[in-house]
């Protein structure tokens, strides 16, 4: 039997969103898009904590082919990501192939059939000839394992799961976690909130911040001659280039790009925080780039007020009224909030399961033996299935880079399935190997391997020790081969 649809993209998020662009653009309408939350947008529909913006500047969080004019600022706050994401599916006609609320709980090939079966739901099925999936890298929040957190009798707020009608004016609140969403969300906790306790397991490498106000002259600027638009984003991707991707991925060939990159930072750190055995808690002891750093003006100047207390002895457990550190020392709280982060490479990579060829599970393989795909995107034994956020993926700093050099590895792909005349598609063991040990090699040279990454905690880094998240080469050069890859690195039928 015919399958139901040709194509079914599992997320609504921008990567799903891209992917479904790019089929469109090759005239494949049969399309679903499945996500289990209630609306478009991924992370920005998902994530709404007080504080939440971009953390990359918005002419290049963005697709380059959709420009918006109007972002507010020059690193937007949320809402304006999902309202861009609402205009994105509007204007490429995408709501009409899109589901929500329905829950992907995993998806097996069916060999005979030739196609894959989605369980979708307690008990619907759901047939499809190709399977992309587009969760992102950060769709499953991580919970602490902390003993007594069960216990505590206040109000628990996630970050991934924000209670927007809790007003925390007047409490005594403890947060947890100091990466790049407690950089954003402890200085509005703080101007709320009685007491905050920040507990701090890891520090993190935080930069200036230039963020302003985009005159409304400059934003019609940019609509009217869009090519202006385009230099501010090349200038500022550019930057990010040198700065953040360069500085990390080729440590060894231009080490001086990371010192820069460090003693930016360490001044942004001493210009906000003159108390030296403050400023000294707050000092990452690992190379910059080992962990995501990030850019804020007014997370350090948090710690410089009178209610707002940093801790970093080690948490020894919860109890209903607190928390005690493992010096004994007891804080009182009555609202604790996490900033936890994902789980990526337990739960997220995949995100549900995924059975091949001969039954083999992808995520049990993964973590049985490597995370691979090739050029991110596809796996030996996974007929006519790609994942958009896999293995060796990220390029750039933006996540836009990644989806937009994917779109062309898409496009190249089942265009060259069309030319066939062919139904299914396999990347190759032999190219699969190629691609990981030219990847892994690279890495050799990147700050992950040749810095001081020991106690950084970074999520860049799997089971295994590898740091299998970020793809080492240039953007510019993940653009090319993405478009220019070989054809038979696949085999058709």
């Amino acid at each position: 039997m015919a399958p139901q649809h040709e194509v079914v993209i599992i997320g609504a998020g921008f990567g799903g969103m891209g992917a479904a662009i790019g089929l469109k653009e090759l005239g494949i309408e049969d399309l679903l898009i499945l996500d289990r939350e209630s609306d478009l947008g991924g992370t920005w529909h998902v994530n709404h904590y007080p504080g939440l913006a971009v953390d990359i500047a918005s002419v290049t969080y963005s697709y380059s082919f959709e420009p918006n004019p109007f972002w507010s600022r020059v690193f937007a706050p949320g809402a304006e990501l999902k309202k861009y994401a609402e205009h994105v599916a509007d204007k490429y006609d995408l709501r009409r192939h899109m589901r929500f609320d329905a829950t992907v709980h995993g998806a097996r090939w069916d060999e005979d059939a030739r196609n894959w079966v989605i369980e979708v739901g307690d008990t619907e099925l759901i047939t499809a000839r190709y399977l992309l999936t587009a969760t992102g890298f950060l769709s499953q929040p991580n919970l602490p394992d902390i003993p007594g957190i069960d216990s505590f009798a206040g109000a628990i707020l996630h970050s991934a799961e924000w209670d927007s009608t809790a007003d925390l004016s007047g409490h005594t609140v403890a947060i947890i976690g100091t990466g790049a969403t407690g950089v954003q969300l402890i200085p509005q906790l703080a101007r709320k909130v009685a007491a905050l306790t920040v507990f701090q397991r890891t520090p993190i490498w935080v930069v200036p911040k230039i963020d302003f106000a985009i005159p409304a002259a400059v934003q019609t600027l940019f609509a009217k001659v869009p090519a202006v638009q385009r230099a501010a984003r090349w200038a500022n991707t550019a930057f990010l280039e040198a700065m953040m991707v360069t500085a990390v991925l080729h440590y060894r060939q231009a080490g001086f790009l990371n010192k820069i990159a460090t003693a930016a930072a360490r001044t942004h750190l001493f210009a906000q925080i003159r108390d030296r055995s403050l400023r000294a808690k707050l000092v990452p002891q690992y190379s910059f780039g080992c962990k995501r750093p990030t850019f804020s003006n007014t997370y350090y100047p948090t710690f410089n007020k009178p209610h707002v207390r940093l801790e970093t002895t080690p948490i020894e457990r919860i109890e209903p009224g607190g928390i005690v550190t493992a010096d004994g020392a007891r804080t009182q709280v009555d609202t604790l909030v996490l900033a936890t982060g994902f789980d990526i490479w337990d739960t997220n990579f995949p995100a549900l399961d995924v059975i091949g060829r001969d039954g083999r599970n992808l995520g049990q393989w993964w973590r049985d033996n490597r995370f691979q795909a090739y050029q991110g995107m596809s796996i030996p034994y996974f007929p006519n299935y790609l994942t958009l956020a896999g293995p060796y993926a990220y390029s750039g700093m933006s996540y836009f880079d990644t989806i937009e050099s994917q779109m062309k590895h898409l496009r190249r792909l089942f265009g060259e399935l069309r030319r066939r005349d062919a139904h299914t598609f396999e990347v190759t063991e032999m190219a699969n190997t190629e691609f990981l040990d030219k990847v892994t090699g690279l890495l050799g040279d990147s700050v992950f391997y040749r810095g001081s990454c020991a106690g950084s905690r970074s999520y860049y880094f799997n089971q295994h020790g590898e740091a299998a998240l970020l793809r080492p080469t240039p953007t510019r050069s993940a653009y090319r081969e993405q478009n220019s890859f070989p054809i038979d690195s696949y085999s058709y039928r």
